[in-house]
C-alpha cells in the first residue's frame, strides 16, 4: 500500500463521488484506477461495456431502468 499525490481539483471531484456512490475515498479512486486502467487495456470496447463485463462477472446484475415508467 502506498501513497498516491493528486492535486486538490482532483481530491474535491473524488470526495463528492465517494459521497454519492457511498464508497470511501479510497474505494472510490481504486474503483476510477481499475476501470481506467482496464479501458485503456481494452480500446475496442466502450467505457459502458468494460463496466457491465466487470458488473456481471462480480456477480451483480441491475434490471434495466424504466425511464418513462407509464
Amino acid at each position: 500500500m502506498g501513497i498516491v499525490n493528486i492535486d486538490d481539483e482532483l481530491h474535491d471531484q473524488l470526495r463528492r463521488a465517494a459521497k454519492m456512490s457511498c464508497r470511501s475515498i479510497n474505494a472510490q479512486a481504486a474503483y476510477w484506477i481499475r476501470l481506467g486502467m482496464l479501458c485503456e487495456m481494452n480500446p475496442g470496447q466502450s467505457f459502458t461495456e468494460i463496466a457491465a463485463r466487470e458488473r456481471r462477472e462480480a456477480g451483480l446484475t441491475l434490471p434495466p431502468l424504466a425511464l418513462n415508467p407509464a
